[in-house]
């Protein structure tokens, strides 16, 4: 049954204590003897050498147990930013999270982050303030920056003082035997006929008042906070409690259509590939023979795991509402739909998004294949990597966050393929825009047996718009699998421009063509577009286009004068700031290419008293000198000859 199961993320800003909570619930619900220390490297989630070395989580790990019946499917997180696109996926596949809230910091860049993300995608959220222990803690503080910056009044179930200097007593507000007023009141608020009674002088009874507020988190319209310091393993079982009582179980059919979907890809030394699975509806069996709908293959399910941080105990069955582990499935990647393809629920704007890209390249020379087969299986995993292999020059590229992704890439490809790399100075992502309206042209008809004529019309799209594509030729012009064949090609053709990176915010139409009734095959056409296209850009010109993303600085009032001149230097715009008691908050914009480090800058000069949080804001005109071109790699479609040489195996 669905409701003896929450499937539930715990998420925070790094070194905001989650993983040691993660341990402490481990512990109290019996699923190991001792909780695991961050610092000694002994966490039952961080599992990999580096994780435990550096002590902060890099992947997410899903491990299950079970308090009081219900059965908890628990993903730890990474909380440093240039992981955010783990956390993004882990969100596709839970029905309720934790977020947990330094008492002493308050509220950091990436909670800020990670709020936002969960309220896009409308997940309950229990609020949980660790390290209350800690000098500089203050709730208060907590409590206002969530009012001014979240636009939230949370719905406190407990009370936290100190009566020393470490020392903390919690008080629940909410209990049979306590029912604070302003928590009774809030709760009733949200059903008619409990406002009535309560009104008429009735109280309603604890556990009415305790299923209405399930209901109420469920529909995220309270937001319940609790607290504790897992230093002292203070909170811990009562943050349990809620989790079970008040975010939802999972929906799903155990009986109805298999739609499941992979949210995480690990690997086993002895089975190789495991797929992480949340089941939205049906069941998987071991040694069942499964769909992948997305990449069209059929797959038999070797072995079923229920995971465990690292460890694991084996299946018969999972079924809707639940999550696993499946061996098998080497074709697998992460988003992938299982049985039934639905669709994409992940559609949201992503909470961070790669904007360097880098050069990887094996220190010894005969590790080149051997690197790019391991780059590929961990773009398998995490596509925001988008891994580009050049096969003609010998490049291989990835796109990352920042340094500590790249150090941490570097340590996984030594511990687990074996291969000692390197990562050159990475590039910032351009991209580029046609900057007028203009046809391109081509006819491809020699060497025979070939006939592909057509014309594109190139024209600037809206920014943020992407690519759209619309042919208004017949079939009687140009049949339809061979149109087929052209807008499939579309994606591949924008992959360089002019300028040497992709290009998007564009509009392109096919507005003439010409096939061959015995000449013309597919391929012609998958040939002919490229250089179409490149035809269309050579003749509107490109643009180059920058990425920015939005700031919002928090620092004390001496500091302002030189943040805005840093900011102006950096060719970024700012509102009016905030001021408030000593302290300002400066919202804006600025280009990632002169402020991609600025995070560590800034925390260095101001000796911690100023912070930034940033979000990916979009791509905005830049001129040729203020970005980069780059020659265009491999062969161009504009040098047509050698573009269908090799098109055509022709040319090694």
């Amino acid at each position: 049954m669905t409701e003896n199961i929450r499937n539930i993320a715990i998420l925070a800003h790094a070194d905001a204590g989650k993983t040691s909570i993660t341990e402490l619930m481990l512990f109290h619900s019996g699923a190991i003897k001792n909780p695991g220390s961050v610092d000694d490297g002994t966490t039952h989630t961080d599992f990999l050498a580096v994780e435990r070395e550096r002590g902060i989580s890099v992947r997410s790990a899903h491990t299950t147990f079970s308090w009081k019946d219900v059965r908890i499917n628990l993903v730890d997180t990474p909380g440093h930013v240039d992981f955010s696109a783990d956390v993004e996926r882990i969100l596709t596949a839970v029905d309720g999270a934790v977020l947990v809230i330094s008492a002493a910091e308050g509220i950091q860049a990436h909670t800020g982050t990670l709020w936002n993300a969960l309220r896009a995608r409308n997940i309950p959220v229990v609020l949980f303030v660790n390290k209350l222990d800690r000098m500089g803690a203050d709730i208060e503080n907590v409590l206002i920056d969530i009012r001014k910056e979240w636009h939230l009044e949370p719905l406190c179930l407990q009370s936290a003082e100190h009566i020393a200097n470490t020392d903390v007593v919690i008080t629940d507000l909410f209990s049979k035997d306590n029912i604070a007023e302003n928590i009774a009141e809030t709760i009733v608020a949200g059903n008619e006929k409990l406002m009535d009674a309560y009104l008429e002088g009735a109280t309603p009874d604890f556990e009415i008042l305790e299923k209405q507020l399930a209901n109420m988190v469920s529909r995220c319209e309270i937001f319940p906070m609790l607290f504790g310091s897992a230093r002292l393993n203070l909170g811990v079982e009562q943050l349990l409690d809620a989790m079970i009582k008040y975010l939802p179980a999972p929906d799903g059919d155990a009986a109805g259509v298999l739609r499941a979907r992979v949210f995480g890809i690990s690997y086993d030394k002895t089975m190789g590939k495991v797929a992480h699975v949340r089941l939205f509806g049906g069941s998987i069996s071991n040694r069942e023979l499964i769909r992948n709908a997305t990449q069209s293959v059929d797959e038999k399910v070797v072995q079923l795991r229920r995971m465990s941080g690292s460890r694991f105990e084996d299946l018969q069955q999972v079924v809707a509402g639940d999550i696993a582990g499946v061996c098998g499935f080497s074709e697998a990647s992460v988003g992938d739909w299982l049985g039934e393809s639905v669709s994409d629920i992940s559609d949201f704007k992503p909470l961070q998004m790669p904007l360097l890209t880098v050069r990887v390249k094996a220190v010894n020379e005969k590790d080149y294949s051997t690197l790019a087969a391991a780059l590929q299986q961990l773009y398998s995993e995490d596509p925001s990597l988008n891994f580009e292999w050049l096969r003609d020059e010998k490049e291989m590229n990835i796109s990352v966050m920042g340094w500590i992704q790249m150090e941490v890439l570097e340590r996984i490809l030594l511990d687990r393929f074996g291969i000692v790399a390197t990562f050159e100075q990475p590039t910032i992502i351009y991209k580029e825009t046609p900057s007028s309206v203009a046809e391109g042209f081509v006819r491809y008809w020699m060497p025979k047996p070939c006939w592909a004529i057509l014309k594109f019309r190139i024209e600037p799209g809206e920014l943020g718009s992407g690519v759209v594509y619309q042919s208004d030729l017949r079939v009687d012009d140009v049949a339809q699998k061979y149109q087929n064949e052209v807008e499939q090609t579309i994606p591949a053709a924008l992959k360089q421009g002019i300028k040497g990176w992709e290009v998007t915010d564009i509009r392109i139409r096919l507005i003439e063509g010409e096939d061959h009734e015995v000449h013309s095959r597919p391929g012609d056409f998958v040939i002919a577009t490229p250089m179409g296209i490149m035809n269309g850009l050579v003749n509107a010109g490109t643009t180059l286009l920058e990425p920015f993303v939005s700031f919002r600085i928090k620092a004390t009032e001496e500091l302002l004068g030189a943040i805005t001149s840093d900011i102006t230097k950096m060719r970024g715009t700012f509102e009016y700031p905030e001021m408030d008691n000593g302290k300002f908050i400066l919202s804006g914009f600025l280009p990632v290419a002169t402020s991609h480090d600025y995070s560590v800058k800034l925390s260095s000069r101001s000796g911690g008293k100023a912070t930034i949080s940033t979000q990916f804001s979009g791509y905005r005109p830049c001129d040729d000198e203020l970005g980069m071109i780059r020659p265009y790699k491999g062969i161009s479609p504009l040098d047509e000859a050698k573009w269908i040489l090799k098109a055509r195996g022709a040319m090694q």
